[in-house]
């Protein structure tokens, strides 16, 4: 490849993560951490994703025209072929933004965009939990709900971009994402207590076995299953990876996951297919984002 380093972003409704990696997955310097809010002008994310680049190449020490270059992780759905954020519910104001050719009007090097579950769950196929794993289905439990299809260790971004989008599926009273992600579980918890609590409070109430909490996150897991058993089912993958900020309560959601999804798929991924929590933490957006520059150069 030449130059051996490659930065990634991982841009989300909350934070974007900026870090540096080697070809070998290895992290450069230290990762940076930037709130973001969603009601903030398209201009300002734009400055803080610029201002996180410039600040990581001062932290380690190189100049931009000494990186392979840079790979974006985006909350989607996005027009992935000509890097345009397309209608998102965690950014609203960068609908339809073309944020690719607005970096690159920045950056004078080559910069790859992809959404940010189809970038977290491919950093985790190819240096993650999924190593050594051809055929992987990923979902992102955060603000709201992602997911990616790895097959033959290749992202499956469809026709249009949106494959594996399933956040808008028809489910219960509305859609999946109204029950499988942190507002799902703030809603699913005021059901059964009456009380508003986020889901990061949520979880530290099931931390002190308060009832309506463990109750709470029971019923996510068995909402999430239905999910995991639509893309088992659809793509019978190796393995199925679980990462986002809502992994971190995956004991409290596990046991009632696996019960209800081992009755809703096929038999013999019902006693094959693992659910696996994601291992590269919180860095898992940003080293998959630039994961996915290093593959893309690879093949070119």
């Amino acid at each position: 490849m030449g130059k051996k380093i490659i930065i990634g972003v991982d841009v989300g409704g909350t934070k974007i993560m900026t870090g540096a990696i080697n070809t070998d997955g290895e992290i450069i310097g230290e990762p940076i951490k930037v709130l973001t809010v969603s009601s903030e002008p398209a201009e300002t994310i734009v400055k803080k994703i610029t201002d996180s680049v410039g600040k990581i190449l001062k932290t380690i020490d190189v100049d931009i025209r000494n990186i392979a270059g840079i790979g974006i992780g985006v909350t989607g759905p996005l027009d992935i072929e000509n890097g345009i954020i397309l209608e998102c519910p965690q950014l609203p104001t960068m609908n339809f933004y073309p944020l690719l050719t607005t970096l690159e009007k920045y950056f004078p090097v080559p910069i790859s965009m992809n959404n940010d579950a189809n970038c977290l769950i491919y950093g985790e196929t190819i240096f993650g939990v999924g190593k050594g794993k051809k055929n992987v289905v990923g979902f992102t439990l955060g603000t709201g709900i992602g997911s990616a299809i790895i097959l033959d260790k290749k992202i499956l971004n469809g026709s249009t971009g949106t494959a594996g989008e399933v956040w808008t599926s028809p489910y219960g009273n509305g859609i999946i994402e109204d029950f499988v992600s942190g507002e799902g579980v703030a809603k699913i918890y005021k059901s059964i207590s009456g009380n508003t609590k986020s889901s990061l409070e949520i979880f530290q109430l099931a931390k002190n076995n308060d009832v309506n909490a463990l109750q709470t996150w029971k019923e996510f897991g068995e909402h999430l299953a239905v999910a995991m058993a639509w893309a088992i089912n659809l793509i019978d993958p190796e393995i199925v990876i679980i990462g986002g900020s809502i992994a971190k309560a995956y004991k409290y959601f596990s046991d009632s996951m696996e019960k209800k999804l081992r009755t809703q798929i096929c038999p013999t991924p019902a006693e094959k297919t693992k659910v696996l929590v994601a291992s590269l933490g919180d860095y898992a957006g940003f080293i998959g984002a630039a994961s996915i520059f290093i593959e893309n150069i690879k093949r070119d």
